[in-house]
């Protein structure tokens, strides 16, 4: 989900800001599913070829990363903790006929049960691949920018930025695979005789590794936001487990990223920050099935149409802070209706149109009720 609707936001900003190409900033931080995108940027891959590669699966552009090897089944783990059954399973049964407790019994089967379910392997040789074609790099040190892509210590709970000097010997494609191992979905990733998870556990931003150099603007992509339940979604528990999973995920690292963008404005009061996010109201991407193939386009598209109208409703004040740096936002370009990412079937494509004028309105209403109330009534 994250990366479909940053590659969809990263194409309509490369579109709209002149003057800024996001294949030549000086330094790139991925977390998680950012992770994946900052690696491409930072080896010269546009938001178009992302597109290309990770939405519509044109080999022609490239190597092709199908979201589907998401999905294979994490056998290797599997047979890992299959192998361990006889020895937990007699601790088990020894424990809860000695002390007559079932609970005790269970407590020795903990470690039977798989760390993942999926297996994410092919996320690092899909990108080895990719990266080692002519032009790119999968080194680190090789890069002619920096990059730095944060995963979690899964012993130690810290967090361990990849591409940092003592840190930077490890694949990027590897890193790539760590950062973005979410616990319970997919195993650990066994790095130097460690263990790396999500680097979203540990914070979600991690913009200071780039902030301590001295950066003067900062452009945050965060994907995931807490849904804000309305007609369409009335109640987000009755959606089940994974519903609420989800919600409670989305609020956490939401409401961390939003302390943490408090510090950074204080702690580094001469970098403009920019934050570029979904709305919360949007229960086009709370509800989406980002595993068809079909739906990803449409979200893809969803989150270009989207950002451009961000960009529309914020391009006074955004233009003023990117002026600065010498980025102009395009009004022709944003103002080109017939603009798309990708081509979707007319009914589909005059939903979405729709949907985006809607929020259009829903955003100028806003500002004018926060202006001036009075004349708002």
């Amino acid at each position: 989900m994250g990366a479909i609707y940053e590659i969809g936001a990263l194409c309509a900003l490369d579109e709209a800001l002149q003057g800024l190409d996001l294949t030549q900033l000086h330094h790139y931080v991925g977390v998680s599913a950012g992770s994946f995108i900052a690696a491409g940027l930072a080896n010269r891959v546009s938001p178009r070829e992302l597109c290309a590669s990770f939405i519509e699966n044109d080999s022609s552009a490239g190597e092709v990363f199908d979201p589907s090897w998401l999905m294979m089944p994490a056998y290797s783990e599997f047979a890992r903790r299959a192998l361990r059954v006889p020895k937990h399973a007699a601790r088990a049964l020894w424990h809860g006929l000695r002390r007559k407790s079932f609970t005790h019994a269970l407590e020795h089967l903990g470690p039977l049960l798989p760390t993942g379910v999926f297996s994410n392997d092919e996320v690092d040789r899909r990108l080895a691949q990719l990266f080692t074609r002519s032009g790119r790099s999968n080194d680190f040190r090789q890069l002619g920018t920096r990059l730095t892509l944060v995963a979690t210590n899964l012993d130690t709970g810290e967090a361990a930025p990849f591409g940092r000097r003592g840190w930077d010997h490890i694949p990027i494609s590897k890193a790539v695979q760590a950062s973005s191992a979410l616990p319970g979905l997919f195993p650990p990733v066994l790095i130097d005789g460690q263990s790396f998870v999500d680097g979203a556990l540990q914070k979600t931003m991690h913009a200071s590794v780039a902030l301590d150099e001295g950066v003067d603007l900062m452009l945050c992509l965060n994907p995931l936001v807490p849904f804000k339940s309305s007609a369409r979604i009335p109640r987000i528990a009755d959606g089940g487990l994974p519903a609420v999973l989800s919600q409670t995920f989305r609020s956490m690292i939401h409401s961390r990223m939003a302390l943490g963008m408090k510090h950074y404005e204080r702690a580094y009061p001469r970098t403009d920050i920019v934050l570029f996010e979904p709305d919360q109201r949007d229960a086009e991407l709370y509800l989406a099935n980002t595993f068809s193939y079909s739906r990803r386009r449409e979200l893809a598209e969803h989150a270009y149409q989207q950002t451009r109208a961000m960009l529309a409703s914020r391009r006074s004040g955004l233009g003023v802070k990117l002026a600065r740096h010498g980025i102009s936002v395009r009004a022709d370009v944003l103002d080109d209706t017939s603009r798309r990412l990708v081509v979707l079937p007319r009914s589909r494509a005059r939903v979405a149109g729709a949907v985006t004028s809607l929020h259009q309105v829903l955003d100028e209403l806003g500002r004018a009720i926060h202006c001036d109330p009075a004349r708002a009534a």
